[in-house]
């Protein structure tokens, strides 16, 4: 069966406003295999189900809405951390800004050269795990992403690396609409620990893929906001081998439209995946986590836990499933989703799901939606607490067991203190 017209019509005027990528054999043949997805999917529509709650019109139009530009204080995050900074500029890598690309026991390459090349490690990961995550759900704007991203880091991982990676994105350009495309790969053994922030773009579509060998280690920290009529799509892949851990968190305050989708597959005995997520939103703020975990190996452990703060009508989307597939047994799988509605305006969407075909699991899902503690208020308030600070007091709490996720402990206190502003400059 052929696309609807309008899905079709919208595709191609999406894929004439840009122009496609050249370079090398093994790029060309992945971005080729991209192109081909995309044509045969067609860019998402509000009437596709995991789109029905978030609108992709602005996602897909062939001209990026504008945003105005914030200040810019989210892109000096992370800054008490050591670290190994990369700039991108409204998409583009700022060779200026960015510190040396040598760190021991990790090369990096931008993508934009390595593409170049006829034969690249890349290869066995760039679109692959991309390509992987498009069933059962298909996942157009990041096909669209490994058809088209022009720019990007290519990660290899040989040992442990020193000092986190640092991705920060600058929003320079009213009209900027940006494609970024990382790989990373972890060899056996390996450690790495990337961390992202910035408003990066107007419009701005990414994707990450991270090949996990056995025995490898995985930790991203990522925070998104204060740039609000910003609009986002990011994609993370993942594929954990044998004993191997991944895990992601983002924070997220503002933005008028962001989609952050998660897809793994634990493919070896023993690995761990956690991925979590804190927002808060004010006004015209729709934030979507969609979330895919594939259990395809035995006594495998994930975990989703995402809580929002929503008010003044914010809106908060929530798409989590765990697949379980026939012979992993002694999965645990854990899911939950709930949100704080700090008035009656505020809105929060759920779709929780689980799909097990083996019988030695433990899994749980759960989301619930509630309005602010009143008898943690009252307690508060009763011991002198002002009425602003206790509310936030209970928010922040509300949030730890998502924040709880970092492993580290300064980022962890580094994301709280940011939450903290956040609510602090809201108060009233």
């Amino acid at each position: 069966m052929g696309l609807p017209q309008a899905k079709l019509d919208a595709t191609e005027a999406r894929l004439a406003s840009m122009t496609r990528p050249q370079g090398g054999a093994w790029a060309i043949a992945a971005r080729d295999a991209a192109l081909a997805r995309v044509r045969a999917m067609g860019l998402p529509h509000a009437r596709d189900e995991y789109w029905k709650f978030t609108k992709p019109d602005t996602l897909v139009a062939a001209d990026a809405p504008q945003a105005a530009l914030f200040e810019d204080d989210d892109a000096i995050a992370f800054e008490a951390t050591d670290r190994l900074s990369i700039v991108f500029v409204d998409g583009v890598f700022d060779a200026d800004a960015s510190d040396d690309l040598s760190l021991e026991g990790v090369s990096i390459e931008r993508l934009q050269e390595a593409a170049q090349k006829d034969i690249h490690w890349a290869r066995d990961v760039y679109g692959v795990l991309e390509t992987n995550g498009q069933t059962p759900v298909a996942r157009p704007l990041a096909a669209l992403n490994s058809a088209m991203a022009t720019d990007g880091v290519l990660i290899h991982v040989t040992g442990k690396a020193t000092k986190p990676i640092n991705l920060i994105y600058h929003h320079k350009s009213e009209a900027s609409d940006a494609m970024l495309h990382h790989v990373i790969k972890l060899d056996d053994g390996a450690e790495l620990t990337v961390l992202e922030n910035g408003p990066a773009a107007a419009r701005f579509n990414k994707v990450m893929e991270v090949e996990i060998a056995d025995t490898a280690t995985f930790h991203h920290v990522r925070t998104q906001g204060r740039d609000h009529e910003r609009r986002a799509v990011t994609h993370l892949f993942a594929r954990l081998g044998r004993e191997s851990t991944f895990k992601s968190f983002t924070m997220t305050a503002n933005g008028i439209l962001t989609r952050n989708e998660c897809v793994i597959e634990l493919t070896g005995d023993d690995a761990v995946a956690h991925v979590a997520g804190a927002c808060v939103g004010d006004g015209d703020f729709h934030h979507d986590d969609t979330v895919f975990i594939t259990h395809d190996a035995v006594n495998c452990e994930s975990r989703q836990v995402f809580k929002k703060v929503l008010r003044n009508g914010a809106v908060g989307v929530f798409q989590g499933k765990i697949l379980v597939k026939a012979g992993a047994q002694k999965t645990d799988g854990y899911q939950i989703s709930q949100s704080l509605l700090l008035d009656g305006d505020s809105e929060f969407l759920a779709k929780p799901e689980l799909e097990i075909y083996a019988d030695d699991v433990a899994c749980s899902h759960g989301s619930t939606s509630g309005a602010i503690d009143e008898e943690g208020l009252f307690y508060l308030r009763a011991r002198g607490v002002p009425k602003p600070i206790a509310t936030d007091l209970l928010t922040l709490a509300f949030l730890a067991e998502a924040v709880e996720e970092i492993e580290d402990e300064d980022l962890r206190a580094d994301m709280v203190e940011k939450l903290g502003s956040w609510l602090e400059r809201r108060r009233g």
